[in-house]
């Protein structure tokens, strides 16, 4: 079985710098909408378990033949009522069966959906985002599932009219419509009208993006985009051909890598997907373990807090072991930067486990973006290596304050953002590149096969006062990979000054061991945590190039990043730049001529 399909550059270079590069192999023919792919496995695979979710100690499953049934009931129901491109439907649940016919109910009768970020409604404080999206998106319905645990969020779309749809155990006390009474819905004429009336350019979907300002912005996901997305994958991926893929997964459908990359694999290559309702957080990993002791899975994907929290619980269960490695073909990470210790302890396990380790691939992209533009076919041996452009892909290389600017082009790339014709005009440039403000460099210099390297985000990296430019996204990761596991994670300061400095936020569990019993304040000030940052600092420094990668000082940040001041996502990625700009004064303190009691420095 091939796991990995050729994707062959071709490099068109102009005397200006700029370069053009593309496969050599065409992108086949792709669906016209998810909706056929749902219909060819229900008819081709009808009993085939296509989502699956805990109910107690079994799994609940929903095959293929029902789940075209029910998403056409479901689409005729939300047609009567109003629901539209122009109405769409908000879906506030995490991952479930529920959420997933709502959302392929939408876009099967041309209403499509917009998952929001569980995060915005059940931690945020003041709803300020919810309400942002409320106002961008003029919602017909909102969906909650739970309706309880969305109490507040609900009840803020009833204030504005807008109509409530929950689960059964919970809608009367919401005065919501329940479930059940969409599924019972027979399918209309109008439906099967506005079934058939879908193109590759109807919308499917909405999924939002905060992007640097932390307002809330939607990106327009055609079916163009979706269907084109997991063609190329299938061609890089071609064992998802050859043996329906099995996932066991977490990752938020409210974001393009579980909703886009994980969901639409699972429905376009006839697969089954086990919902994982854990975390990869200490709470959170043990569900999962539970699961992946069940079910396993031919293709685990994750981002890497993920596999760093299940790598403990595989070193130490042989049972869990055994059934995790029995048909797992590829691990795939995305979403950041993986450390190199994490890579190379999977690698070491999987070795002991089938006798050579699990291939590696990652990918680059965006949720404007499918989300996969740029994918690793050729396994990984580092890290860094994010590959070559998709079939159907143009990338265009433009020089940039000594780096390469990636800009992208393909039938995966977004139309624009919803409602946002001020900032359509900017995210693309005249020759209708997007713009996805990440550099890239050749892994081996004067090799093109070899693929590209994440080399920062262009709109990240930042001069210090000599002039001398600092690429934040390799530093970041050489800092994650130098204090693992003291850092969870950090932030890199230092624009206009002489040396560069850290905010850092540290793995207080891991501090607990090292100074038993103190609070996350005591923690940060305590001496013998500080001597451990110190070490590694002083290690770090001495392995620096210049100045550009030498981390003079940093600080413990104890307070946690914000959501509601767009911070960080609920998948965990922090915003530089907003951080920066929100802990003005914990820079200025870094900076100041007073070592601080939460500081190191050299």
């Amino acid at each position: 079985m091939a796991l990995f399909g050729p994707l062959t550059p071709v490099v068109e270079s102009h005397p200006d710098g700029v370069a053009y590069v593309r496969t050599a192999e065409p992108l086949p023919p792709y669906a016209k909408s998810w909706i056929n792919r749902l219909e060819h496995w229900a008819e081709t695979a009808p009993d085939r378990t296509f989502l699956a979710e805990r109910d107690g100690e079994r799994w609940r499953t929903l095959t293929y033949r029902d789940a075209l049934d029910q998403t056409m009931r479901i689409g005729s129901w939300l047609l009567a009522h109003g629901a539209s491109a122009d109405r769409p439907l908000l879906i506030l649940s995490g991952n479930s069966i529920a959420h997933g016919l709502m959302s392929l109910a939408g876009m099967a009768v041309g209403a499509p959906t917009c998952p929001v970020s569980t995060a915005y409604s059940l931690i945020s404080q003041d709803l300020s985002k919810l309400k942002g999206v409320i106002d961008l998106m003029t919602p017909s319905f909102v969906f909650a599932e739970d309706a309880v645990a969305y109490a507040r969020a609900l009840e803020l779309a009833r204030e504005r009219g807008i109509g409530l749809v929950a689960g059964d155990a919970f809608a009367a006390q919401a005065g919501a419509t329940p479930l059940s009474e969409l599924l019972a819905t027979p399918v209309t004429a109008a439906a099967r009208a506005a079934r058939a009336a879908l193109t590759p350019d109807s919308i499917g979907k909405f999924l939002l993006t905060s992007g640097s300002t932390g307002h809330p912005k939607a990106v327009i996901n055609t079916q163009r985009l979706m269907c084109s997305s997991h063609v190329m994958l299938r061609e890089a991926l071609p064992f998802f051909k050859e043996e329906p893929p099995v996932l066991v997964e977490w990752l938020p459908w409210a974001h393009t890598f579980g909703s886009n990359s994980s969901f639409g694999l699972i429905l376009y290559n006839g697969g089954s997907f086990y919902i994982d309702e854990g975390r990869p957080t200490p709470a959170g990993i043990a569900a999962t373990v539970r699961n992946l002791r069940e079910i396993a899975p031919t293709i685990f994907f994750n981002v890497p807090k993920g596999f760093e929290e299940l790598l403990p619980y595989l070193r130490a269960d042989a049972a869990l072991r055994k059934t995790f490695f029995s048909r797992v073909k590829m691990f795939f990470y995305a979403g950041a930067g993986l450390s190199q210790p994490i890579f190379d302890a999977y690698n070491e396990l999987s070795a002991q486990a089938l006798g050579a380790p699990v291939p590696w691939t990652t990918s680059l992209g965006s949720t404007e973006t499918g989300p996969g533009a740029i994918i690793n076919v050729r396994g990984l041996t580092r890290t860094q290596v994010v590959g070559v452009p998709h079939r159907g892909v143009t990338l265009k290389l433009v020089p940039n304050a000594g780096k390469l600017e990636a800009r992208l082009a393909g039938p995966n790339i977004m139309p624009g953002y919803w409602r946002h014709p001020e900032l359509n005009a900017t995210a693309f440039d005249d020759e209708g590149f997007y713009k996805i403000g990440d550099a890239l460099k050749l892994a081996v210099p004067g090799d093109w096969d070899a693929g590209f390297m994440f080399d920062g985000r262009v709109s990240e990296d930042f001069k210090l006062g000599t002039g001398t430019w600092v690429s934040v996204g390799p530093l970041r990761l050489a800092f994650l990979n130098q204090f693992e596991p003291l850092a969870q994670d950090v932030v890199i300061a230092g624009q206009d000054r002489d040396d560069v400095g850290a905010l850092v936020y540290p793995n207080f569990a891991v501090l607990e061991r090292i100074a038993p019993g103190l609070t996350r304040v005591e923690a940060a000030r305590d001496g013998r945590v500080k001597a451990a940052f110190a070490e590694k600092l002083a290690a770090m420094a001495a392995a620096a190039t210049g100045s550009s990668t030498r981390i003079t000082r940093l600080a413990l940040i104890t307070e946690p990043p914000s959501i509601d001041r767009g911070e960080i996502t609920d998948k965990g990625s922090l915003n530089q730049r907003l951080l920066l700009a929100n802990r003005k004064a914990d820079v200025e303190a870094l900076y100041g001529e007073r070592v601080g009691e939460n500081e190191v420095r050299l």
